[in-house]
Order: C-alpha cells, then sequence, then structure tokens
C-alpha cells in the first residue's frame, strides 16, 4: 500500500510517493481530464492518495475515487505546509506523502450533492446580490457628482424610482453611466429572482429548513445557508461543537497558573453563515421574547456590538436544539410563521391572491396581536428566571475554574469571568 501525495495547481500536479519508509518524487502530470484519468488507472486499488482543498480538488478527486483506496482532502491549516522555512511543489507533495503515510492526515467533510447544490446556488445569488449593490452605488455616486442629492422616493429603484431617474436632467456622459447602470440592475434583478426561485422551492421540500423558519426574524435565506455550511446536524456531539465550526467561539489563552483570558471571536469556518446569523440576529432582538431580553442583558454589560454576535451564537444553539430534537421554537408566532412559508410559496411560483378580498389579513393581524403578547410575557418569564439564577450565584460566588486555585478577585476586561456558570438555556 502505498501513500501519495497531490500538489495540486491550476495547470499541473505534483506527485509523491510514500512507500516502505521512503519518499520519493513522481514528476507532474498537467491537470486535465484525461490526464488524471490515466495517472489514476496507473494506480494500485489499495494506494491511498492525499490532496489539499482547492477550487478543482473536488474534480480531481472525483476522478481518482474510483480506483484507489481512499482520496482525503485535507485542509492547509492542518498540514503546517504554510509555516514550512522551505515551501516549493515538490516538498510540499513530499510532506503530503509523508503525513499520510503515518496517519497525520484528517479528511475535512465533504458535503452530499443537495447540500452542494444549495450552497452553490447562495453562492450566486450573494454575487448577483453584491453586483446589483455596486450598480446602485454607482447611480448614487453619479446623483453626488450632479448635485441632485437623495430621491424623492423612499425606494429609489423602485418604478417611480426607475422612471425619475430616467427622466433626471444630466450631463450626457452621467446620463450614459445611469442608463447603463439601470440596465444593469433589472438584468441582475431577473437573475436574482430565477435564483430565488429555485432556493424557494428546494426549501419548501426541506422540512429543516421550515422547522428554523418558525424563530422569528429567521427567513429561509438565513436557514438555507445555515443548513448548507453544516450539513447533517448529527456530525455534531453538542451545540458547542457547531459554535466553534461557524466560528463563534471565543479565542482561549491560558498558560501556567493564571486564569484562562478570552479574546475575540475565532471567525472560523463558514464566513458567509457567521454571517447570516449575525444578520438573522439584527431582526430576531427586535422581535419580543426570550432571545431580546437576552440581548438586553448582554448590551447593558457589553454593548450592542458584542450582543449581536452573542445572540448569533445563542441563536447557532437554538438552531442545534431544534434540529437534533426534530421540535419547531416553542415561543414561535404561528401567523408570522405562516406568512413566511406563503411568501415562500409565492417566490417558488405559486399563485398570489394580491388585490382579491379574503379576509384573512384583519384575522391574521388580530392573531399577530395576541402571538406578541404571549411572546411579551415569555420573555417577561425569562427575566425572572435570570434574575432569580443571578442571586442563586451572588450567593455562591468565589470558586475558581481552575481546579485547586480560588480566584482573587473578579476578572477584568477580556479576562474570563471565572465565577460565573453558563447562563441559562432558553
Amino acid at each position: 500500500m502505498r501513500a501519495i501525495g497531490l500538489d495540486v495547481h491550476l495547470e499541473f500536479c505534483e506527485v509523491a510517493i510514500a512507500e516502505q519508509g521512503e519518499v520519493r518524487s513522481a514528476g507532474r502530470i498537467k491537470t486535465k481530464p484525461e490526464e488524471i484519468e490515466l495517472f489514476a488507472q496507473s494506480l494500485g486499488a489499495e494506494d491511498r492518495v492525499a490532496l489539499e482543498v482547492t477550487g478543482n480538488a473536488w474534480g480531481i478527486k472525483r476522478l481518482i475515487e474510483p480506483h484507489v483506496a481512499e482520496v482525503m482532502v485535507v485542509s492547509p491549516n492542518d498540514t503546517g505546509i504554510r509555516q514550512a522555512r522551505a515551501k516549493t511543489d515538490r516538498l510540499d507533495a513530499r510532506t503530503l506523502a509523508r503525513l499520510l503515510a503515518s496517519g497525520e492526515l484528517d479528511s475535512v467533510w465533504v458535503p452530499d450533492r443537495a447540500t452542494r447544490v444549495m450552497r452553490r446556488r447562495l453562492q450566486r445569488r450573494g454575487q448577483l446580490v453584491w453586483a446589483r449593490s455596486r450598480a446602485k452605488n454607482q447611480i448614487h455616486a453619479t446623483l453626488m457628482r450632479c448635485l441632485v442629492g437623495r430621491a424623492p422616493f423612499r425606494e429609489p429603484f423602485g418604478p417611480q424610482g426607475r422612471r425619475w431617474l430616467s427622466e433626471l436632467e444630466l450631463p450626457e456622459e452621467e446620463r450614459e453611466s445611469v442608463d447603463s447602470a439601470l440596465r444593469q440592475i433589472e438584468f441582475l434583478d431577473s437573475e436574482i429572482e430565477a435564483v430565488e426561485r429555485l432556493i424557494a422551492s428546494r426549501a419548501l421540500e426541506t422540512p429543516e429548513i421550515r422547522r428554523l423558519m418558525t424563530v422569528p426574524g429567521v427567513n429561509v435565506i438565513c436557514a438555507a445557508t445555515f443548513l448548507a455550511a453544516i450539513g447533517d446536524i448529527r456530525r455534531f456531539p453538542s451545540a458547542r461543537k457547531l459554535v466553534g465550526y461557524l466560528g463563534l467561539d471565543p479565542r482561549v489563552s491560558q498558560s501556567g497558573s493564571g486564569p484562562a483570558t478570552h479574546g475575540r471571536i475565532s471567525k472560523q469556518g463558514s464566513m458567509r453563515a457567521r454571517h447570516a446569523l449575525v444578520e438573522a440576529s439584527w431582526s430576531t432582538v427586535r422581535q419580543p421574547g426570550p432571545l431580546h431580553a437576552f440581548y438586553e442583558r448582554i448590551r447593558a454589560r457589553r454593548g450592542h456590538q458584542v450582543a449581536v454576535v452573542a445572540c448569533a451564537r445563542k441563536l447557532a444553539c437554538l438552531f442545534w436544539c431544534l434540529l437534533t430534537r426534530a421540535e419547531d421554537y416553542a415561543f414561535a408566532q404561528p401567523s408570522l410563521t405562516q406568512k413566511k412559508l406563503r411568501l415562500l410559496e409565492i417566490r417558488a411560483g405559486a399563485k398570489s391572491h394580491k388585490g382579491i378580498h379574503t379576509g384573512v389579513f384583519a384575522t391574521r393581524q388580530r392573531m399577530r396581536a395576541a402571538e406578541r403578547q404571549l411572546a411579551a410575557q415569555a420573555e417577561a418569564a425569562y427575566r425572572r428566571s435570570v434574575a432569580d439564577w443571578q442571586r442563586t450565584q451572588a450567593k455562591t460566588k468565589g470558586a475558581g475554574a481552575t481546579p485547586g486555585r480560588a480566584s482573587r478577585g473578579p476578572s477584568s476586561g477580556q479576562a474570563a469571568r471565572q465565577v460565573q456558570a453558563p447562563g441559562p438555556a432558553l
């Protein structure tokens, strides 16, 4: 059995082979499907191959996998190659082969096809939204240069706003810029609508997405982005593991007998999922309920920005509980959830009843008012439970987190509060 390391590039792959305790270079192969297929056929059925994560790593893995025992795609952070004093393509391939032969490599998680499809659609939507924002900013910059000022409409790119923009008297070159940007926005709107229709259709068939949408403030994009980032929730035995995977856990530094200090969040893992959770937190904390009370408690001590990130972490823990227990959110507002699902159906292509009197609106408004009142009661109950918990902790204050060492006093700055126990769950 041989261990083979591939240092992958855009045009070629450097090959190294570890066999019987010796590592040797085996030259290069072109990163072409026919070349990789020919190379894969020359390997043995018991061989193992390792390569780092790159844009074309998954295509190479797909071609080689049927011919060998295992193909491992590893993270560059786990190989130590980046920190090497001497770094060349040949040495990188030899290092991968040696680490694979010694059993010191761990493969990254490989998502299934449905997760990969959702990831790619969400990524494409994000790119389209970014391009549309760029075109809108070009129009804003043009209006600023021409001293036009703000648009007299709340939405300057709606039907009235676009008509107003087309009728403005601008210099010839600026008029060309505005017209070009408007054409780009119109095209990008159609592309975003098309990809959102695909995402909505898939979301309606996914019970996990519908379950996460029962949390007020969580829309289909947040729920789909979260699930596309983590895949199967059973991969995480605890909510703490999930928080660490998403990079919402604080960095910890501790040495010797001194107390541990906590810094900023690690920001490891999926940036898109972390951003989606933070964006959802901005909406969730405006709704009455336990999450609003949690946000207010953290903001009083640490400020607004830290409180929002803490709510994003709490939201990730809540998602883990909902998915592992297969339960909807206990403090959900059913009418709000039904409204979100109805909008999701319309986005997926269902017929809209706009303009048709059905009598549903008035009933839904009364239900929303009653549900918000119940959520406010849940928030008040959460505040009382936190107050009782804090009084209990004040009586038992003094034991340190370090075994055999008592805390000398409360920590300051970013130092960890050793005397505090974990906060109550939602």
